[in-house]
Order: C-alpha cells, then sequence, then structure tokens
C-alpha cells in the first residue's frame, strides 16, 4: 500500500467542512423501532460497516436517550465513521457516567487542540488516566499544545518523560518537528539525527528529516537521505517528489507547519501502527481523530483507506482514497488503488476505463503500469499483459532486487501465452534478483517439470520452495504433480493430500490428487476427487479432460520417465 514502512508511515477537492465525514453516505433505510435498530447496529459492526452501525446507534439513541450503554456505543461508532461532531456532542453523555473515559477524553483535548485552547487540551488530555496507550497518546498530545502555544521547552521536556527505549524513535521523531517548529535548528537537527540513526528505513521519518535539511540548504544530504530509502524501498510516490524537487531546485517545505498539524501526526503514526497489529477499531478511531487535525494528510487518508479495504469495506475506501488531494504525490497511485477496487466489486468497465485513463495521463508512472498488467493477466489477456510489464521494466535504469516481482509477472503472462523460451529467460531472470523467492522456484520448477526438462534442479527447486512456504496449497501441489509426472506415485499421494488439506477448494489440487489415486489403485477415491474438482469451476479447458476421467476413468499412459518426447520438451 500507498503508506511507508515504519511506525509513521506508508478525483475531488475537499473543504474543511466537507472532510469532517470523508465517507460519503449512502442512502438506506433505519428501523422503525429501538430494538430494531439496536439489531441492525450490532449487525453493521460485526460486518464493519462504520456509516451503518453509526446511524442505527444514533436512531436507537434516540428512542432511548437515557441509555449509557447505547451512549458508549453511539459515540464509539460516530468517532470510528468520522462523524465528529456527533461524536464531541455525545462525550458529555459519556463522561456523565464513566468520569475517566479515556477515549471521550481523548477525543475532547483533541478538539480543544484543534480550537487552540492548549490548556483546557492537556486538562482532558489528564483526565482520562487508565493505560499505557493512553498514557503515551497523551503525553505526545500535551507536548504538543505547549508547542502551539509557542512554549518550545515545556514542550521537550513533556516529551522527554517518554524515556522507555520503545519510545526514543518517536520521541525524539516529533522532538525534532517541535524545535523545528519552534525555532531551534540545533535541537531539531540533534533529535532527528537521533531518531534517524535508530531507524532509516520508515518514510514519515526520513521525509521529514530531509526537509529539514534542504530548508537549511543542505540539498545534497536530503537527496542521500531518500536515495537511501529508495534502495530499500523503491520508487515511493514521496520519496520520488521530493528527489525530484531538490533536482528542480524547488523548495521542500516542513509537512508539519502548525501544533494541529503536529498532534494530527501523533495520532497518524499511533493509527498507522494499530492498522498493522490488527486492531482496526483503535485504527480507525486515531485516523479519524488525524483528519480533524490535520484534514488534508494524505498518508492519514490513504492508511485509513488501507484499514477500510483491509476490512472489505472497498465503497468506502474508494471514498477515501478519491478524497486525496490532488496536488499529492499519492494521488496518482490512491486513484491506481480506487481503479483496482472496482474491479472487486465486479464494476469491470468502469475500473479498465479509470486505470486506463490513469496511465494515459501518467504514462511513466510505474504503479499505474504495473496495476494495469496485473489487471490485464488477471483477465487471461496474456499479451497485453507481457506488453504492459515490458514497459515498466523499460523505465528501470537499474536491475534491482525489487525487479524480481516483475519479470516474475511478465513470466507467467508469457507461459500463459505459450512462449516458453521467453518465460524461462523471465523467471530465471526472477531468480537471479530473489535467488530464494519461493513463488519463483515454483513456478519455474513446476514448468520444467511439467515439460520433462532439467529435472534434478527442477526438484531441489520445488522442495526448497515447499520449505520456506510448508503452509502453501499451490506450493506443496507442485511438488506432489512434480512426483506423480514421474510416475513416483506414492510419493504423490502423499504430497497432494498435504495439499488437500491446505486448499481444499482449488479445482486443480483436487484434480491432481483424483489423478494420484487412480494410480495406487484407489479409484473409488479418484472419482470422488475428480467429482469434486469439476464442481469447484476449473478452468473452461480443463473441465472436459475432467468429465472424460470420470466417465472413462485414465488409461496407462507412460510416466513422463518413459515419455521420450516429453524429455526432449514437447
Amino acid at each position: 500500500m500507498l503508506a511507508g514502512s515504519g511506525a509513521f508511515g506508508l478525483s475531488c477537492d475537499s473543504s474543511l467542512a466537507a472532510r469532517e465525514n470523508i465517507v460519503v453516505a449512502r442512502p438506506f433505510e433505519v428501523g422503525s423501532s429501538l430494538s430494531g435498530n439496536y439489531l441492525a447496529a450490532i449487525v453493521a459492526g460485526a460486518q464493519r460497516d462504520t456509516l451503518a452501525a453509526s446511524t442505527f446507534f444514533r436512531e436507537a439513541l434516540r428512542d432511548d436517550p437515557k441509555n449509557s450503554d447505547l451512549a458508549d456505543r453511539a459515540f464509539v461508532a460516530a468517532l470510528a465513521n468520522g462523524n465528529m461532531s456527533e461524536a464531541l456532542s455525545l462525550t458529555s453523555r459519556v463522561i456523565a457516567h464513566d468520569r475517566t473515559n479515556g477515549l471521550a477524553h481523548l477525543a475532547r483535548g483533541v478538539d480543544q487542540i484543534k480550537n487552540r485552547k492548549y490548556a483546557a487540551a492537556r486538562a482532558e488530555l489528564a483526565k482520562g488516566g487508565g493505560d499505557r496507550r493512553r498514557d503515551i497518546t497523551s503525553t505526545l498530545l500535551s507536548a504538543w499544545s505547549y508547542a502551539g502555544a509557542k512554549d518550545t521547552r515545556h514542550a521537550l521536556s513533556t516529551l522527554d518523560t517518554l524515556s522507555d527505549d520503545a519510545f526514543v524513535v518517536f520521541r525524539d521523531y516529533h522532538a525534532g518537528l517541535i524545535a523545528d517548529l519552534g525555532g531551534d535548528k540545533a535541537e531539531a537537527e540533534k533529535r532527528f539525527k537521533s531518531a534517524y540513526t535508530a531507524e532509516k528505513n520508515t518514510l514519515r521519518l526520513v521525509d521529514a528529516y530531509a526537509r529539514f535539511l534542504a530548508t537549511r540548504g543542505r540539498r545534497d544530504e536530503a537527496k542521500q537521505l531518500y536515495l537511501a530509502f529508495d534502495e530499500v524501498a523503491p520508487n515511493h510516490p514521496i520519496v520520488v517528489a521530493g528527489l525530484a524537487a531538490l533536482e528542480e531546485g524547488k523548495p521542500l517545505p516542513p509537512f508539519v507547519r502548525t501544533a494541529d498539524e503536529g498532534a494530527g501526526e501523533v495520532l497518524y503514526g499511533l493509527g498507522a501502527v494499530g492498522g498493522r497489529q490488527g486492531d482496526e477499531l483503535a485504527s480507525l478511531i486515531y485516523l479519524r481523530l488525524a483528519l480533524h487535525l490535520a484534514p488534508e494528510n494524505a498518508l492519514a487518508i490513504v492508511t485509513l483507506g488501507d484499514v477500510y479495504e483491509r476490512m472489505k469495506q472497498e465503497e468506502a475506501a474508494i471514498d477515501l482514497y478519491q478524497s486525496v488531494p490532488k496536488d499529492s504525490p499519492l494521488r496518482v497511485n490512491a486513484d491506481v488503488q480506487a481503479a483496482l477496487l472496482l474491479e472487486t466489486l465486479g464494476k469491470t468497465k468502469e475500473a479498465s476505463e479509470n486505470l486506463s485513463a490513469i496511465v494515459a495521463a501518467n504514462p511513466k508512472n510505474q504503479e499505474a503500469l504495473t496495476a494495469l498488467g496485473n489487471l490485464q493477466r488477471s483477465r487471461k489477456a496474456f499479451a497485453d499483459a507481457a506488453v504492459t510489464y515490458t514497459r515498466v521494466l523499460d523505465l528501470r535504469s537499474k536491475a534491482d532486487k525489487g525487479l524480481w516481482l516483475l519479470y516474475y509477472y511478465r513470466g507467467i503472462a508469457n507461459e500463459r501465452r505459450k512462449d516458453w523460451p521467453a518465460a524461462e529467460a523471465d523467471l530465471k531472470k526472477a531468480l537471479d534478483l530473489n535467488p530464494d523467492q519461493p513463488l519463483v522456484l515454483n513456478y519455474l520448477g513446476y514448468s520444467w517439470v511439467d515439460k520433462g526438462s532439467n529435472l534434478d534442479e527442477a526438484f531441489k527447486m520445488l522442495r526448497r520452495a515447499v520449505d520456506l512456504r510448508q503452509r502453501d496449497g499451490y506450493v506443496v501441489d507442485s511438488l506432489g504433480w512434480a512426483y506423480y509426472r514421474l510416475g513416483r506415485y506414492d510419493d504423490a499421494v502423499r504430497e497432494l493430500e498435504k495439499a488437500i488439506d491446505l486448499k481444499p477448494s482449488d479445482p486443480v489440487i483436487n484434480d491432481h490428487l483424483g489423478d494420484a489415486y487412480w494410480r495406487v489403485g484407489r479409484k473409488l477415491e479418484a472419482h470422488f476427487q475428480w467429482n469434486h474438482a469439476r464442481d469447484l469451476n476449473p478452468e473452461p479447458d480443463e473441465l472436459p479432460k475432467i468429465l472424460d476421467k470420470i466417465n472413462h476413468g485414465m488409461s496407462d499412459a507412460p510416466t513422463l520417465a518413459h515419455d521420450k518426447a516429453a524429455q526432449n520438451g514437447g
């Protein structure tokens, strides 16, 4: 995804007011009873539909306004959906029955920062009490409240109470931002350098430090920071944009210019961490609060979209991706992701049109071209996919390790369009770039076995792939099928039974296991597997073969080991 690595990261223009709830409302009917709306809210929450959950809890609360449990649920649902005015209005009801409710006080404190009432913000943040995460959040936001009041000294001393080694990078990163905002350039450089020395592969930190150096006239040093990150994660749009600005002599202003943006950066970082750890509700809430403070934070918007995407709320994710500011380096990539989600929703025509338009407008954008190639490959337009992947590879000046995936994709496209020499060359190149990549080992090894060539090396590859991906049914299937092709049917059954346990609904694996059972005399079980394969929507060209086996069984055809034509690659 677009959000950067590390703890704080990887078409419409919206006003600040319009962004209060970035998820576009879609009409649906609310219930006419308290119980109906409550149950609908519970179901919506289980389905991770934050818009519906928020709406139904609000309607239920209208029918039972004194119900404290409903007030709590409605508050959390409104906050998760980004309905900030509604969520803030509910904090009074929540705090009335739970005076130390950390989330309610956090929401109030964030809103006080937005309204530049910094002492009041600290008072709210101090009332939350509770767990370690709330203490960390409160400390970081309190530091930014001091920064908003132009009290840099108190801001830094507040941050320095975070002495735990686990928070050193986060602490010094924000100390650098605060010191820079407060005009203490020497302290800012010391803090940025400390954070960067400890963690060099975090996009947000690299970008902030590079921008700081650029504003100090040290553009060559800034360039080196970006280039070092590019070696680890090539072609990230934020790094590409930063390098382009440095090359063209354009300014690189700090991305945190106010206390609002700094406090939003705290919440964005916490939300990004929560999303990667699977705590989606916490991630939603932190990211919504971040956008309340900094509505134009493109990384926060994209990260929130990614959370919705992982929750299978594709329409909400699309709305978010389309709300990324047009001037953001992330906008093209967000548009690409939105187009791919349209494909997921079955809107194939719209997906194709959008993606083609993006590529036409950005013919050198590697992310867009790769996405188009993947879409073409998924639709079995293999010749078109190979051409598109070639366009991407032609844009890359050097064959770095990260290119293995493009060669692998193009190898698949070439193999599926029956250009084996080109496919073999691509797969070998992918393996040269990433020698222990199990996907490439599996694909090349399987193809060699299927063609009866390089059998010893192919088996080594397949066994290595299984060692690396023991829980991958497709990889285990490849090894089992290789044994089958060599006439080692008992070994084939053993491996294919493992594969079917891992991928019981795959038609190819079921078909393979049926063949292996037939060869070892387990013909009733063979028919069962073939029937199962038939019912699992196999490829159209495979279905007649499966039906023939169901009706007539299998002949005693020679194995690959004795098939001279096959050994010659026929």
